[in-house]
Parts: structure tokens; C-alpha cells; sequence
């Protein structure tokens, strides 16, 4: 099964906030459907039933306090020239925090040989681009941009089956903050 872990935004104001902003963003591009939008904080991919069982017993052991996170800015992946990912950043506060939850995701795993390729940078994917397309004039008028803020309260580890219609995710386990 295809997995990862991550935080869900469960703010109705900053997920519809999000989805008009991607209604008015006028690119040739993929946008990730509103109950879809998450914070990636490790992607483990195709593991066994026996390594779920594993990871759910190391994230069990994870202990959070709520965090809130400011939705401020707009980027892309790898830069708005050549862009892959288009996506909502978060205030330093909320970005220092998830940054420390990635962090402790990542070290209770490792055991399992699960690492990440590159270092957390705390985002919300909002577009996939598969085309050649410059948009750094249009992710200019969206570089502060105010979506709202939310409360993360729940570290999910998620399973994600690909459709053709796009990816559908069930939770596998819920981690509430304390």
C-alpha cells in the first residue's frame, strides 16, 4: 500500500479561501482537489501490512501540542520559471513548529528505513504542473496572500490509492495533539 504521513486542514474558511484562489489562478495545471490539500510530512510509499503495523506503533508514540498555522504566501517547486508544484506557505511560528514535527516523524521512523530525500519545507500543494510554463508574473500578484489560519490537531498516517481521476486517501491512524 501506498502511504505517508501528514496534517489536514480542517478550516472550511482556509480550504474554500484556497479554492477560489485556484479557480483565479489562471494556468494550465492540475489543481489538488479542496479535501485533498495536506501538509506531506514524510512519504513512506509501497510498504507491507507488517511495516503499517510497525509505523503505527513508532507514531503512537509521537506527542504534539496543537499548532497554529498562518496561511501567508504563495511559491512553486522548483521556482516559479520552471514550476512542478505550485504552492501556500505558512508564518515562520507555524513553519518552525512543523518543521519540529516533520523532525520528530522522521526520527521515530528512520529505524524503520524510512528517511526523507530532502529537507521539510512546510507547504500546501495547491497545483501539479506537467507542462512547460513560466509563472512568475502570475504567482507575483498571490506572493502575500492572507488564506486565513487553521489549528493542526491531528498527525494522520495516510494511505493513498491513484485513480485516474486523482489520488483518494484514508486515514490509517490519527495521532491527536495533546
Amino acid at each position: 500500500m501506498r502511504t505517508f504521513v501528514a496534517l489536514e486542514i480542517h478550516d472550511e474558511k482556509v480550504l474554500n479561501a484556497i479554492a477560489k484562489t485556484q479557480s483565479d489562478f489562471k494556468i494550465k495545471a492540475t489543481p489538488v482537489n479542496k479535501q485533498n490539500i495536506h501538509f506531506t510530512l514524510l512519504f513512506l510509499g509501497d510498504i507491507s501490512e507488517e511495516a503499517a503495523e510497525k509505523i503505527k506503533k513508532e507514531l503512537s508514540t509521537i506527542s504534539f501540542q496543537p499548532i497554529e498555522v498562518k496561511f501567508t504566501h504563495m511559491g512553486a517547486f522548483p521556482n516559479p520559471r520552471f514550476p512542478r508544484v505550485v504552492w501556500i506557505g505558512v508564518d515562520d511560528v507555524a513553519a518552525k513548529k512543523l518543521i519540529e514535527l516533520a523532525s520528530q516523524v522522521e526520527k521515530k521512523l528512520e529505524p524503520l528505513g524510512f528517511r526523507s530525500d530532502k529537507p521539510f519545507r512546510p507547504h500546501l500543494t495547491i497545483f501539479r504542473i506537467k507542462n512547460k510554463v513560466d509563472i512568475s508574473q502570475t504567482i507575483d500578484k498571490f506572493k502575500d496572500v492572507d488564506f486565513g489560519k487553521d489549528v493542526i490537531t491531528e498527525l494522520k498516517f495516510k494511505q493513498s490509492v491513484l485513480t485516474p481521476n486523482g489520488p483518494i486517501y484514508s486515514d490509517l491512524q490519527v495521532i491527536l495533539a495533546q
